[in-house]
């Protein structure tokens, strides 16, 4: 029975290097025809409750996957203790065939067991009315002084859609995560106030492009640092990155179009650009018309990371509230291809994360709300997080595939030495002679 529990072993982890070649970084990317969402493989499968009675609990650190039709309200759960702010995002990802209207999209929401709201916030498709994945968060901050939603126990987790009657009826999936937020070395000595000024005045990144393709979902945003990176980007599609951004780090961003000599239509928010922080909560957002010559966009300028960003009334200044990595995601609508065919177009992208790092606020390891030199790394060389798991994953096969072996070997000659002892006591044993005449095999 040991013998077939480690061939069993043996044959996982040659299946495990199968799969690994054979899902290699970047091939899924390289199709012709614009990619669907990647959902994260680790996302197990949940269905929303209509009632809260009913409602299934998400797990801290864990990501689900599920689903909400039109006009839809769907309750999850979650259990939350008294010194701990929690957060949970929901991504949408609509059909890609499907039609949104303005104002089409859902809102999350954190409530205790009253009913009694402690956050929530909107995530809509905007002037861009074409589908593509957009991500909003709900979170509850504790805050001096403020008892509602401070006590320890379950919690519901309410998403509600909302479409328009000229939208496509279709359900929209959905990427559900829930994460703690670590707690602060001295929470008494956090400033309570939010920033009002900081620079605006945009930076010049590095001199130079680098070719660099974007991922198609979250997990695997393809990894960017500071620097001017070509991509391309086809009708309909939308590409993902992320940018590590430090505590006191400031970041950046443009994103430009190159030219077509197909037509000169104009086309009103043709490029939709949408910035998240590590939390999955949606940061700021741009739209870019285009008619066929070069033009960019930029994001409005972001304070730097703070923990005090909390306490700031606007939603976009409040999201900068923690490090860690932040995602660029940049989608084409799908009526370029009316007017200048279904052509990859050209795409640049201009970031540039200013300051040094400041210490962390936290106690003890700060997870996904922290920056370090591997994820510096992973942005250097272009990693996603799923090039990441998939590297370590090889690093383990080849660590056990070298140990597996060293044992083989040490196995084999101890086999072959004891049977030689064997064979000597036996020609020993008859006098020292042997068939044939031959001496024995040392």
């Amino acid at each position: 029975m040991k013998r077939q529990r480690n061939r069993g072993r043996v044959t996982l982890a040659s299946i495990g290097v199968m799969c690994a070649v054979v899902a290699l970084p970047g091939q899924a990317r390289a199709a012709d025809a614009p990619a669907a969402y990647s959902f994260d493989p680790a996302a197990t499968p949940v269905r929303g409750a209509e009632t809260n009675a009913d409602a299934v609990e998400l797990k801290p650190g864990a990501v689900y996957r599920s689903s909400i039709e039109k006009d839809q309200k769907l309750y999850y759960r979650v259990e939350l203790d008294d010194a701990t702010d929690a957060y949970v995002s929901a991504v949408v990802v609509p059909k890609t065939a499907g039609q949104v209207a303005y104002g089409d999209g859902i809102t999350i929401s954190i409530r205790d067991l009253d009913d009694n709201r402690c956050d929530s916030q909107d995530a809509d498709f905007g002037p861009a009315e074409f589908p593509r994945p957009i991500a909003a968060y709900a979170h509850r901050t504790l805050k001096k002084g403020v008892t509602t939603c401070a006590a320890s126990g379950t919690y519901n987790v309410l998403i509600e859609r909302e479409s328009k009657a000229t939208s496509a009826p279709s359900g929209w999936d959905l990427e559900l995560r829930f994460e703690n937020e670590p707690t602060v070395k001295d929470a008494g000595s956090q400033p309570t106030e939010a920033p009002e000024n900081w620079p605006s005045a945009s930076p010049v990144p590095p001199s130079g492009t680098q070719k660099r393709s974007g991922g198609t979902g979250f997990a695997d945003a393809t990894g960017l640092e500071s620097g001017e990176w070509v991509d391309d980007i086809a009708p309909g599609q939308t590409r993902f990155y992320r940018v590590p951004v430090d505590w006191g780090q400031q970041i950046f961003a443009t994103a430009a179009l190159s030219n077509s000599s197909r037509s000169t239509e104009f086309l009103g928010n043709a490029l939709a650009v949408s910035l998240d922080n590590p939390a999955h909560g949606h940061v700021d957002g741009a739209t870019l018309s285009y008619s066929g010559a070069p033009n960019s966009v930029s994001l409005q300028p972001l304070p730097p990371v703070a923990y005090e960003n909390r306490h700031a009334s606007a939603a976009r200044v409040s999201a900068m509230r923690f490090a860690g990595w932040y995602y660029l995601s940049v989608t084409l609508s799908p009526k370029v291809a009316e007017h200048y065919g279904d052509d990859p177009i050209g795409l640049t992208l201009k970031v540039k994360v200013v300051n040094d790092g400041k210490p962390s606020p936290y106690r003890g390891e700060a997870g996904i709300f922290g920056v370090g030199d591997d994820d510096r790394d992973m942005a250097r060389s272009g990693q996603s997080a799923s090039d990441a798991d998939r590297s370590d994953t090889m690093k383990m096969v080849a660590a056990g595939g070298i140990g597996t072996g060293t044992v083989l070997v040490l196995g084999l000659g101890l086999w072959t030495l004891l049977a030689r002892r064997r064979e000597a006591g036996a020609t020993a044993a008859a006098g020292g002679h042997r068939t044939g005449g031959q001496p024995p095999a040392w």
